[in-house]
């Protein structure tokens, strides 16, 4: 990978990257060059200086939903596109979350086209499958279960599985290699606190609350990957990734939110009380478990998970510690 064109740069997913690479540069590898495509660099650099003067690294104010204001062709020979509010996303309507996702992502299409760019890596999600049937433990990538169309709440799931659907047709018409990570759920430094995030909300609790508040009965099944592990994963489907091939990335290792608010406790606050805030209801089944195989990838790419949960929990109150 020479030069790599990356959207989504400044959230969760780029921040992973971007850490990975002044890791690997600080340990004498010499990164790509990277443009990173962002709406306003100038405030996330206020807030992350810590990614400025890296000289490897460019910002490009633009937006995905704007292409003139997409950077000039600087030789790219990748683009990750990573760009989507799911974090925040739940302050935008269904129909701006589908739009923002869909013509995102025809518009970078578009651009590699252009520019015959001829790699391209869609971060998806493992929400794609729809709730998982309760006698399956992993979702393989051939299951082919999906959301309810029909539902306004899926819009960010259904647009998904419908750029995943994009990125083929890209490729069947313009020879595009297109490669799909299928993202569940992660732990680290760059996790909010204060979002939709079981595990981070957790850890705040854990770190400034007088007891940890589990908001639903705790008997989901959930799993959680080391954004450091997020980082390596991406990047090896960016470059060794079967081109028209989708990829889950996550962990295996299943975990009720329960044990989950539990773990956290004991790791960082031992004598803390943990409340669960809502009874088991039966009717309520949609992921309730969310756990993806990653067959695939170990066989394909000799990939593997390199942190415990524990570990990663213990990272990232040691970094978040360090900025207060």
């Amino acid at each position: 990978m020479n030069a790599l064109l990356l959207t989504g740069g400044t959230g969760f997913f780029g921040k992973s990257l971007l850490r990975h690479w002044i890791e690997e540069a600080r340990r004498g590898n010499r990164p790509p060059a990277v443009t990173v495509l962002s709406r306003d660099p100038s405030a996330f650099l206020g807030r992350h200086p810590e990614f400025s003067k890296q000289e490897w690294l460019h910002f490009h104010e633009g937006d995905i939903l704007q292409p003139s204001t997409l950077p000039a062709y600087l030789g790219y020979t990748h683009i990750l596109h990573g760009a989507a509010d799911s974090t925040f996303g739940p302050r935008l309507t269904p129909l701006e979350r589908y739009v923002q996702i869909m013509d995102g992502t025809r518009n970078m299409l578009d651009y590699a086209v252009a520019h015959r760019i001829p790699r391209f890596l869609l971060t998806s999600s493992g929400s794609v499958y729809g709730p998982q049937p309760p006698d399956m433990r992993t979702m393989p990538e051939d299951y082919n279960g999906m959301p309810n169309p029909l539902d306004p709440q899926q819009a960010y799931s259904v647009a998904k599985r419908c750029a995943e659907h994009l990125c083929v047709l890209y490729q069947d018409a313009h020879g595009v290699e297109t490669v799909i990570a299928r993202c569940f759920a992660f732990v680290g430094q760059d996790l909010p606190l204060d979002a939709h995030f079981a595990i981070g909300n957790f850890i705040r609790d854990a770190m400034h609350a007088p007891e940890i508040t589990v908001n639903g009965d705790g008997t989901p099944v959930r799993s959680y990957m080391d954004q450091r592990d997020l980082a390596c994963w991406l990047l090896a489907l960016l470059s060794r990734g079967q081109a028209g091939q989708a990829y889950n990335i996550g962990s295996d290792t299943a975990i009720t939110i329960q044990e989950l608010a539990v773990l956290v406790r004991d790791t960082l606050a031992p004598s803390k009380p943990i409340q669960v805030m809502g009874k088991p209801d039966s009717r309520n089944i949609f992921r309730n478990r969310y756990i993806p195989s990653i067959a695939r990838a170990r066989t394909e790419l000799g990939l593997d998970l390199r942190y415990l949960l524990t570990e990663s929990i213990k990272e990232s109150v040691r970094h978040l510690s360090a900025q207060d």
